[in-house]
């Protein structure tokens, strides 16, 4: 029997949870009804999508696979809709995007599939740079709306903020770590760990602000702008690393497994939305681009 789109938003539901009870809240349905969507779908494709466990579900590698495909289908439907809707494939032009470094890797590139998809004509063209930076072009009218970490936006006044998600920051563990046992984990507990620090946006800022808040400090092993270091250090046990869940994945790119917790205490979180200049009209692509934008991003 060939998956349905329903069974598709469950799974999607579940895998963003991390539970079934939890895709059942998000979902308003019973917890059975997610269950067995799950199921259905394990025995069409003939894969373990989720691990069981007492915390909830994980994904299994496979799982992740699928996940992606799952999205790109859902987001297929709703460009769908969306294009019929508001007659929007006959709109051309030109749209000029900012995005920070973070941002583009993890957010990005699935609202401008989608947006590609649903807009061919339009000539799309995006720079990527430092949220100050870019806030300057929003300013002069160089750019008609950026995707960044809105928690940095210096000049509130100047901008018109929609927030697409926030993403709580988590720690990340090798396989076999003593903390992944722990039942609760308080950041006291990080003292003296080896820690690996990504240096993009303003994560160095809040990690240092953090562990500043410790009595023993953590040392820094290795420091890096590249994410795909920190999970191949995490997961080889270079060191453990406290960063937002947005960027997390189980797997590095060697296939070697990373654990990630909650941390009790006073910890940040990410916030990611979309930015233009207040008093500037927008033009139909942009508002376009803006309700992709929302329908994209699951957390919303």
């Amino acid at each position: 029997m060939a998956f349905t789109i329903r069974q598709l938003q469950f799974f999607v539901a579940a895998a963003e949870k991390a539970s079934v009870s939890g895709a059942a809240r998000a979902l308003s349905i019973s917890q059975s009804s997610v269950t067995e969507a799950i199921q259905s779908l394990e025995d069409d494709l003939g894969v373990m999508l989720f691990e069981r466990k007492a915390r909830g579900l994980e994904l299994t590698h496979k799982g992740s696979l699928f996940l992606r495909h799952a999205t790109q289908i859902l987001g297929d439907v709703s460009n769908a809709r969306m294009a019929f809707r508001d007659e929007a494939g006959q709109m051309a032009g030109k749209l000029s995007l900012g995005v920070t470094s973070l941002v583009a890797g993890y957010v990005l590139s699935d609202i401008l599939s989608r947006f590609r998809r649903a807009w061919p004509q339009v000539e799309l063209s995006a720079i990527e740079d430092n949220g100050d930076y870019l806030q300057h072009l929003l300013i002069g009218g160089e750019l008609d709306v950026a995707v960044m970490l809105t928690s940095s936006i210096r000049d509130r006044a100047a901008m018109h903020v929609e927030q697409l998600l926030v993403s709580p920051y988590r720690l990340w563990l090798p396989l076999g770590h003593p903390l992944t046992d722990a039942e609760a984990i308080s950041l006291d507990q990080l003292a003296g760990e080896q820690l690996i620090l990504l240096t993009v946006d303003e994560i160095e800022e809040s990690t240092r602000k953090l562990m500043a808040a410790l009595s023993v400090k953590p040392d820094i092993a290795f420091r890096t702008r590249s994410v795909e270091a920190v999970r191949s250090l995490v997961a080889t046990g270079a060191g453990v690393a406290v960063l937002p869940s947005l960027v997390y994945r189980p797997w590095s790119l060697e296939g070697d497994r990373i654990e990630i917790r909650d941390v009790s205490g006073d910890l940040p979180s990410v916030q990611v939305g979309l930015c233009w200049r207040k008093g500037a009209p927008l033009s139909d692509l942009a508002r376009a681009f803006i309700r992709t934008a929302q329908g994209a991003v699951p957390e919303r």
